[in-house]
C-alpha cells in the first residue's frame, strides 16, 4: 500500500515525515521500497538537523540512488525542483533487494487492492439505513386471544428485524388491536413482504386478520 505525505515542501510536512521515521531506516522499515522513492521525489532538499530522522532517511535513500545520478545525488534537484528522475535511478540501483519499483502489479499489490475493496463493501453494509415502524395488528374478533396474537407476531424472526414495545388499543365493540414497534434494517427487511408473506399467512393468520403501517420513520 502506497504511503504518501502532504506538503513536503513545508516545514510542517517534513516534521510529519520526521516523526513517522522515528526508529526506522526506510519508510516501510529496513528495506528500500517504492514508497521511499515517491516520498524522496517530493522532498525538494535535504531536511535540516532539526529533523534528524528525516535527514538520516534522506541520506540513506540518496546513497542508494546516487550511482545513477553522479554529481546530482543531493536532492536530485534540477532547476530547483525535484524531478521524476529518482524513479529511474531506483530502477537501476543495487539489484540485491530484487526491487521492481515500476514493474507489473505484484501479488502483494493485488491483495492490498482486494482488501481495500472488501473494506469499502463492508463499510457500505455497516452504513445501511434503519427505520422505526409502528404496526397496527388487528384480530379477527373480540374472542381472539390477544396474548396469543402478540406471541404469533413476535415469533416472526428474520435478519435485520427487531420487535419492540407494544400495547393494546380499543377499536370498539369490545375489540382491541395490537400496536407494536419494530426496528428494521432497510436493505434486509421489506415491511410489505413481512406483512403479506409472514404475518397474514399460516400460522399467524389464525389470530391476525390484517396489518397496517401506522408510522414509518428513518433512524
Amino acid at each position: 500500500m502506497a504511503i504518501t505525505f502532504s506538503d513536503l515542501h513545508t516545514e510542517k510536512g517534513i516534521k510529519s515525515l520526521d516523526q513517522f521515521l522515528s526508529g526506522k531506516t526506510y519508510i516501510s522499515g529496513d528495506q528500500l521500497t517504492k514508497d521511499d522513492v515517491n516520498v524522496y521525489a517530493a522532498v525538494v532538499e535535504k531536511p535540516g538537523d532539526s529533523f534528524p530522522n528525516a535527514a538520516k532517511w534522506y541520506h540513506a535513500v540518496t546513497s542508494r540512488l546516487a550511482p545513477s545520478f553522479p554529481g546530482n545525488a543531493q536532492g536530485v534537484r534540477f532547476g530547483g525542483k525535484a524531478e521524476a528522475a529518482p524513479a529511474k535511478a531506483a530502477a537501476t540501483a543495487d539489484d540485491d533487494d530484487d526491487l521492481d519499483l515500476f514493474g507489473d502489479e505484484t501479488e502483494e499489490d493485488k491483495k492490498a487492492a482486494e482488501e481495500r475493496e472488501a473494506a469499502k463493501k463492508s463499510t457500505k453494509k455497516k452504513e445501511s439505513g434503519k427505520s422505526s415502524v409502528l404496526l397496527d395488528v388487528k384480530p379477527w374478533d373480540d374472542e381472539t386471544d390477544m396474548k396469543k396474537l402478540e406471541e404469533a407476531v413476535r415469533s416472526v424472526e428474520m435478519p435485520g428485524l427487531l420487535w419492540g414495545a407494544c400495547k393494546l388499543v380499543p377499536v370498539g365493540y369490545g375489540i382491541k388491536k395490537l400496536q407494536i414497534m419494530m426496528t428494521i434494517v432497510d436493505d434486509l427487511v421489506s415491511v410489505d413482504t413481512l406483512i403479506e408473506e409472514r404475518l397474514t399467512v399460516e400460522p399467524c393468520n389464525e389470530y391476525i386478520q390484517s396489518c397496517d403501517i401506522v408510522a414509518f420513520n428513518k433512524i
